[in-house]
């Protein structure tokens, strides 16, 4: 088992950040060159993404769905029906964009832009393995692992501004339900992540990965990885659930919640701002699996050299794009009342029952 998101010992060009990898491939000095390089890797890294979520909302999410309740999704636009991905783009783009009166500026104008620029912010930090000698990772601070989650939870500002300034009721529901929801399962995800920092003894995200890279145990020949998800898969259940409430699908999908309260939040929204809103929803789920699998496993290792390692990132991140899917088919909304109760009587209770056994089983095996 080989780790995808750090370089080998002794190669210095892999060594490097993105953006430090690009500044010196342009050979610019200062730090003019450094901005630009910056600039560049965030472009390239921002449009990856943006291209996941270009497939996933109007195609892979259609043909998952119809696979799961057998029926035929998108099928006669281009080769398995993958034109729908541009043409989708231009009729919701295409459409008028109809501002409510009386709707409170900019706030509402500002709501669709936060929601996708935090995902994008949150992924500056996550250590996406490497294509070559390429490092997919744009920053590595200390504090990355904290810094992730205070990116990921400016979402919740984004849901409270469009249901206030909407001046639809329907969308003041949901502005609320997202807070309330936010307060119920931000507690427990990050009560549970710290567990997770309890093991790694650090909140560096890329060391963090590294310190899943050694083997767990070995059956029968095949060795398996020290991963948090196999040391810990209390945490690890506890974490995703959280995650799920945290990204609003479903089974807590309360903000939107069609059959109660129209959208939510989005229902004065259309045309380019509906797309922002749409492009930040599926962002954020595949921020939401990225976190996974920086926190529980293993970042982008997995089997083979460390220069795929971006393609296993990719592979855990679908995965649980996947499972949320799943989820939206298989299991039914829980209602608002049990939300709460799920989230303050329940995960909180424990998250903190999990960190207390992370800290005295660290501590017994350290001591």
């Amino acid at each position: 088992m080989t780790g995808g998101s750090l370089a080998p010992a002794g190669d210095a060009i892999a060594a490097q950040l993105f953006p430090e990898q690009v500044t010196t491939a342009l050979g610019l000095p200062g730090i003019l060159g450094e901005i630009v390089g910056a600039l560049i890797a965030a472009f390239l890294i921002g449009n990856i993404m943006l291209a996941f979520t270009g497939v996933a909302g109007p195609w892979a999410k259609r043909k998952i769905t119809a696979a799961f309740t057998d029926r035929i999704a998108v099928n006669r636009i281009g080769p398995f029906g993958l034109l729908i991905i541009p043409a989708a783009s231009v009729h919701l783009l295409a459409k008028e964009l109809i501002i409510p009166e009386d709707a409170v500026r900019p706030a509402y104008d500002l709501a669709p832009i936060v929601l996708p620029a935090s995902a994008l912010l949150g992924f500056s930090v996550i250590p996406m393995g490497r294509i070559g000698p390429v490092n997919l990772q744009l920053a590595d601070p200390e504090v990355g692992f904290v810094l992730v989650f205070a990116f990921a939870s400016i979402a919740s500002v984004s849901l409270v501004m469009a249901g206030y300034a909407s001046n639809n009721k329907y969308s003041l529901l949901g502005g609320l339900r997202a807070v309330a929801q936010n307060l119920a399962y931000e507690i427990p995800l990050i009560v549970t992540a710290m567990s997770v920092v309890i093991f790694a003894g650090t909140l560096q995200t890329s060391a963090i990965v590294s310190a899943q890279q050694e083997a767990l145990f070995t059956i029968a020949g095949v060795t398996i990885p020290a991963w948090y998800a196999f040391v810990n898969p209390f945490a690890f259940v506890l974490f995703v659930v959280a995650n799920m409430a945290e990204i609003g699908r479903n089974p807590f999908d309360i903000p939107e919640a069609p059959t109660e309260i129209v959208a939510g939040y989005q229902t004065e929204y259309s045309s380019a701002y509906f797309v922002l809103f749409y492009l930040g929803e599926f962002l954020h789920v595949f921020l939401g699996g990225a976190i996974i699998a920086v926190a529980f496993l293993g970042g982008a290792s997995g089997p083979g050299p460390a220069s795929i390692g971006f393609i296993w990132f990719v592979v855990k991140i679908w995965a649980f794009f996947l499972f949320t899917q799943w989820c939206r088919s298989a299991l039914p909304r829980v209602r608002i009342d049990q939300l709460i109760e799920i989230g303050w009587k329940g995960l909180l209770v424990l998250s903190f029952a999990n960190l207390l056994l992370t800290a005295v089983l660290v501590g017994v095996i350290v001591s």
